[in-house]
């Protein structure tokens, strides 16, 4: 069975991509061991020289060491943001083209071939070979004392399975790395992985690997067409035991932008990302987002008319987008699988976070023992600095497959990037079971949808739970705030909990002739909220 978890069904392998500092030549054919001489006027990162003389055994070899510091990575960018995009040839020898997701798959690492496994750093590195939908190359380059070592591809660490490559292969390259992480009996688990475009996810212990999140995203769901930056190179530093983070330094580009990157891994109960960025505009952008994510949601409790015909009772990787704006209010907005693509934009000032939550553990609500849905990574974001204003877009899209990421969050700054414009972002990402910070009022735990009592009517039920619910001085004044714009509210009834830590809101939405309607409800007690608050648009 194709596993969602290990394809992007996004046509990534047709992405171009520029071609960079130190980059390999990809017009030099798949045949060339060569290094590329840089492509920009000022190169800052020199491009490796020959590679030095490494035995398979030892591990991938490295070309001759150059002077690295982080700002050359911004140097790169910004030099590159001068220059009109250039988009790499993704040649690659013709055995490793139209790859089938099998054969791609059965194409693995031979014992001993994961960088640094052996060093007790706390950390590996294990390079992705090209093909399938990963034919386009990333330069990976390792960083130790001030100098930078171009990882060169070689044939003999990788087992191909069933495939026969020709010999003498030449340094084809990597599509992308993945990052491990030592487990207490010595073992490694994938903590991290950087492959497609500008793709990368993570997760924390136990879990199995989910949403996706990308370095920037650009026109999502623009009718001018979707843009999708690529890291082009990255720089990874050695990291070291006592430390326990792995640092990541990447260049990204795209038609309209380029961008210098730092990420730094922290490894725990939660997996923490911290994104550092700057971004330079070749052109003016209107429609960029940052902390983006993507999740798979194809059918749920708000779902009922996407069930029929399938044995298992939710499909999904994500339950909701959570976000706590500015001014401190909880939200929660459950996400659905539409007919018709939506759009949602929450607007807001500096938002304090917000993130894709994957709130139901219990295996019973999902019955799938290959996906184990309910192992999926909650992610969830925090700002660092002034975001000013924006909102924090949703896009649901129609999907009949669960391999497809058909929910996507970002963070859309209202003031665009003008033409030649430089600009710094900074996050920090949680891969967690629950976010770090939670709201101390009651949650929407669960949203349901059906029939209503005419053609012309849903009916919804919404449970919240948490202590704040038993509190004696909300025992007798709790009541729910429910509005509909447009459409009117034709019943409404409540249900408390004999142990008083649930409280259900049974409701039925008359939308007459609308073809949507605004919902928001929330838990009330002496005037003030006492859950966080539910928002839902119903569609048709």
């Amino acid at each position: 069975m194709v596993q969602r978890r290990e394809v992007l069904k996004l046509a990534l392998g047709g992405i171009a991509l520029g071609r960079g500092v130190g980059l390999p030549d990809a017009s030099a054919g798949p045949s060339s061991a060569q290094s590329a001489s840089p492509g920009l006027p000022t190169p800052n990162i020199p491009a490796p020289t020959a590679p030095a003389p490494t035995a398979p055994e030892q591990g991938f070899p490295l070309s001759e060491p150059a002077r690295f510091d982080p700002g050359m990575v911004a140097d790169a960018a910004r030099a590159l943001s001068k220059q009109p995009f250039k988009p790499v040839a993704a040649d690659i020898p013709e055995a490793f083209r139209n790859l089938t997701y099998e054969q791609y798959v059965g194409i693995s690492h031979r014992p001993g071939a994961a960088i640094w496994a052996s060093e007790n750093v706390g950390f590996a590195l294990e390079p992705l070979h090209r093909g399938f939908i990963f034919s386009v190359p990333m330069q990976i380059n390792l960083v130790a004392e001030g100098q930078t070592r171009r990882l060169l591809y070689e044939s003999a660490l990788f087992d191909f399975g069933k495939l026969s490559p020709p010999p003498n292969i030449g340094d084809i390259g990597f599509s992308g790395f993945r990052v491990l992480s030592p487990q207490e009996n010595g073992v490694f688990y994938e903590l991290a992985a950087f492959q497609g475009a500008s793709f990368f996810r993570a997760v924390a212990r136990g879990q199995n690997l989910g949403p996706m999140a990308r370095a920037l995203s650009l026109k999502t769901a623009d009718p001018r067409g979707e843009e999708f930056p690529a890291f082009r190179a990255v720089w990874i530093e050695r990291p070291t035991l006592a430390a326990n983070t792995l640092v990541v330094h990447a260049l990204i580009d795209s038609e309209s932008v380029t961008g210098a990157y730092r990420f730094t891994l922290r490894p725990g109960e939660a997996t923490i990302i911290d994104a550092e960025c700057t971004l330079f505009a070749r052109v003016a952008v209107d429609s960029f987002g940052l902390a983006t994510m993507s999740a798979t949601h194809l059918s749920g409790a708000i779902d009922d008319k996407r069930r029929s015909g399938d044995l298992r009772p939710s499909v999904s990787e994500v339950a909701g987008l959570q976000m706590l704006t500015g001014k401190g209010e909880w939200l929660w907005r459950p996400v659905s699988n539409r007919d018709t693509l939506q759009i949602s934009t929450f607007v807001d000032e500096n938002p304090r976070g917000f993130g894709f939550l994957q709130r139901d553990r219990n295996f019973d609500h999902y019955q799938d023992d290959d996906q184990h849905w309910e192992s999926r990574p909650s992610l969830w974001i925090e700002p660092i600095g002034d975001w000013s204003f924006g909102g924090v877009q949703l896009v649901e899209i129609p999907s009949e497959s669960e391999v497809n990421d058909n929910i996507i969050a970002y963070w859309q700054p209202r003031q665009p990037l003008a033409a030649g414009s430089e600009t710094g972002f900074a996050y920090r990402q949680f891969w967690c079971w629950s976010p770090p910070e939670r709201p101390s009022l009651a949650i929407a735990a669960q949203s349901r949808s059906g029939r209503g009592s005419s053609p012309k009517r849903r009916r919804f039920i919404v449970e919240f739970t948490g202590d704040i619910l038993s509190l004696p001085q909300n025992a007798g004044d709790m009541k729910p705030n429910l509005s509909a714009t447009p459409g009117s509210i034709t019943l409404i009834r409540t249900f408390l909990s004999a142990d008083k830590t649930s409280y259900r809101v049974l409701f039925e939405l008359d939308f007459g002739g609308d073809s949507s309607s605004e919902l928001r409800l929330v838990i009330e007690a002496a005037g003030k909220p006492i859950s966080e608050t539910w928002i839902y648009r119903w569609t048709p």
